[in-house]
């Protein structure tokens, strides 16, 4: 049974960064919120080496019907060549929540 609302997650190499491309997705209705992390520590393997790098993760609730666009938002705006850009079923909620991230996104 696929999901109504996900998460989708991002990451970038600034809390400047952040900041802009969630604010961007939010205003673009693409997400109804979207909440910073950070700053974290990321260990992963890049062009054939083992990186370790300071990022900030971004979280974006959307209705499930958003995802695509908002994937193709991400990547277009994003920084990085092969930017993070994964999608995470909300299996339940405060139904006033879900609905009010529905409305966020119309």
């Amino acid at each position: 049974m696929p999901a109504d609302h996900v998460v989708v997650l991002t990451t970038v190499d600034s809390e400047a960064a952040a900041r802009t491309l969630a604010a961007s997705a939010v205003e673009a209705r693409l997400a109804a919120c979207a909440q910073i992390v950070g700053p974290i520590t990321s260990v992963f393997r890049w062009e054939g080496e083992v990186q370790t790098g300071t990022e900030w993760r971004i979280e974006c609730k959307t209705p499930a019907d958003r995802a695509g666009a908002l994937e193709e938002f991400l990547n277009v705006r994003h920084t990085y060549d092969l930017p993070e850009v994964v999608v995470m079923p909300i299996s339940g909620g405060s139904p006033r929540y879900l609905g009010w991230l529905v409305d966020e996104t119309r």
